[in-house]
């Protein structure tokens, strides 16, 4: 059985902000896949779907970005599931928007969701979906930046990060890590 975690702020003020990009994969695997109803599990909208026969349960925490944690690692013990099955999806201003980088494991990055996973978790080594947001404009601040929503200049390039973390979660549920990294990470272009 696997966790597959969104990051994401709770609250209708969020919803459309760039640190709620994680939510939003959530919603889009939730809208592409057959699903259980959502529930309220340890402070987490929770509902399941089957990929390759396997039960995966899809996770929103409720109790805001900075907080995750208290939410994931509750789960984790409770489903007695293990730190490399929980995949978390969050955003991430090092990326170009819309652009998906999977890791296996790793340092928070500076991420208060992803410290308060690692805290709560007990592990540095679970796998993650970042997707870019890019950098705050020169005169904004991070929280500024990560709590207003996207331009419409990049709605396209946002669209399109989902829809590929979207394909990527669901591939290496079916192919596993490794096999998902090679597949879906950006290939690196050979300088000339």
């Amino acid at each position: 059985m696997k966790l597959v975690v969104g990051l994401g702020n709770p609250g209708k003020q969020y919803a459309m902000t760039k640190h709620n990009i994680g939510f939003m994969v959530i919603d889009a695997i939730a809208d592409n896949v057959p699903h259980t109803p959502w529930k309220e599990e340890q402070n987490a909208e929770v509902c399941s779907i089957t990929v390759d026969g396997e039960k995966v349960l899809l996770v929103k925490p409720q109790t805001f970005m900075n907080a995750s944690g208290e939410s994931v690692g509750p789960l984790m013990r409770y489903y007695k599931i293990s730190p490399s099955d929980v995949y978390c999806i969050y955003d991430d201003m090092d990326l170009p928007v819309g652009k998906l980088r999977i890791r296996p494991n790793g340092s928070s990055g500076g991420h208060n969701g992803i410290k308060s996973l690692i805290s709560h978790m007990g592990t540095e080594d679970f796998p993650r979906f970042r997707i870019g947001i890019g950098r705050p404009l020169p005169q904004w601040s991070v929280i500024d930046h990560v709590l207003s929503p996207f331009s419409d200049e990049v709605q396209d390039k946002v669209d399109k990060g989902i829809k590929d973390t979207v394909k990527a979660v669901l591939g290496t549920l079916e192919v596993g890590l490794d096999k998902g990294m090679n597949q879906f990470n950006p290939k690196r272009c050979p300088h000339r």
